[in-house]
């Protein structure tokens, strides 16, 4: 992806499946310590944290080893493009907030301090851990903190964005209550459980959420279309793990790549699904696929995220930018001593891969902490024996 950790996409490739999961020991979840620590006082924090994570207890981190947890961990992800920028990653130390209002309160600052007036920065808002291994811990219900509502009506057909359904559903049985005139492009509340574990309904702040409405360089007509999307992706239901501890609630953002939006979350099938609309307005022959109407409408709709970014001050990065400043990445990490962790199918970019030197470079994914992991994903375990 971008500056983003990772894709950000609901239909982006899938996990294998049936592969044992790895185990890293608490050795390897404090190894990150070394790159801060020197001399008596690493072997002092590596024995402090590695007793209070053997007795089931949250790592008593200080704000300067999260700080740079939270950037190795990005630097660490395997599915992630943008890793060039890992050091400007900027943490939000909330470890004290555990109560639904006050992380509400907290993710609104997160939004306009990331937004910043279009020149998007990278934070990453550590809220409270299980007390103990396993025990309750706040939890951020929506996938990203900006996100359209996707209705379903009794014929079956779809309003908004498919991705969102299910949290649509849940919304509202909570009692969101959108505009009488629904669109397509309705902007979820948040869904915020403190450590209590019950959600709670937390409605945008008007103007709260930057949108960029999309526009064309060469076709006015697009404007017509009604298509716009949300200047940053922040990402809010995935774990951040740290010298052995979850964090369940540690919402991070970066800035989009314009494939993401205009080659995903526009134009897949199981999204807004535009290719048609556009290809139709273009005059194209949607007879057969050998026609290339599809990667022509493609084009033009990421053309216009691309302009239309620019022309609202939005900051953005292209996928062939995005591509050289990975093998950046790659370059740096290798003269650091470090082999890069990357998943191929993450990083290549959704359009005219071939284009890009990612798409002919072989990559290897293996464990690594700190990371930032599906809440689903047990991939990366703390090994039972220490």
């Amino acid at each position: 992806m971008s500056g983003c950790p990772f894709h950000t996409s609901a239909s982006s490739p899938a996990s294998p499946r049936g592969a044992a999961p790895a185990r890293l020991s608490i050795e390897d979840e404090l190894r990150f310590l070394e790159e801060i620590h020197a001399g008596p006082r690493l072997a002092e924090r590596r024995a402090a944290i590695r007793e209070a994570v053997t007795r089931g207890l949250p790592a008593p981190l200080s704000t300067e080893e999260l700080r740079q947890a939270g950037r190795i961990g990005w630097r660490n992800h395997a599915r992630c493009i943008g890793r060039l920028h890992w050091r400007s990653l900027e943490l939000r130390d909330h470890r004290h907030l555990d109560d639904a209002e006050q992380i509400a309160a907290s993710l609104r600052e997160h939004l306009e301090l990331a937004q910043n007036d279009g020149a998007v920065r990278s934070f990453l808002t550590v809220f409270a851990p299980p007390e103990r291994v396993g025990g309750p811990a706040p939890r951020i219900h929506n996938h990203q903190l900006c996100a359209y509502a996707g209705y379903r009506s009794a014929d079956g057909a779809i309003l908004g964005d498919p991705k969102n359904l299910a949290l649509t559903e849940q919304a509202l049985a909570l009692g969101w209550r959108p505009a009488a005139e629904r669109t397509r492009f309705d902007l979820l509340p948040w869904i915020v459980a403190g450590r209590d574990g019950v959600p709670r309904l937390f409605p945008l702040p008007p103007g709260l959420v930057r949108e960029v409405p999309l526009r064309h360089p060469r076709l006015p007509w697009f404007e017509g279309l009604g298509l716009r999307w949300y200047a940053v992706p922040v990402i809010s239901d995935m774990r951040f793990r740290a010298a052995g501890t979850d964090y369940p609630a540690a919402p991070f953002n970066g800035w989009y790549m314009g494939t993401e939006i205009g080659a995903r979350n526009l134009a897949d099938r199981d999204r807004y699904d535009q290719l048609p609309v556009i290809a139709e307005r273009l005059g194209l022959d949607r007879r057969r696929p050998r026609s290339l109407w599809q990667d022509q409408a493609l084009v033009e709709l990421n053309v216009a995220v691309l302009h239309s970014f620019e022309r609202e001050g939005v900051k953005l990065v292209d996928h062939h930018a995005a591509s050289e400043e990975f093998m950046r990445f790659c370059e740096r990490e290798r003269a650091a001593g470090r082999e890069v962790s990357a998943r191929w199918d993450w990083i290549v970019p959704p359009m005219s891969p071939a284009t890009t030197r990612v798409y002919h470079t072989p990559m290897r994914e293996f464990p690594l902490s700190p990371d930032f992991h599906a809440r689903s994903d047990d991939a990366v375990a703390l090994a039972s024996s220490g």
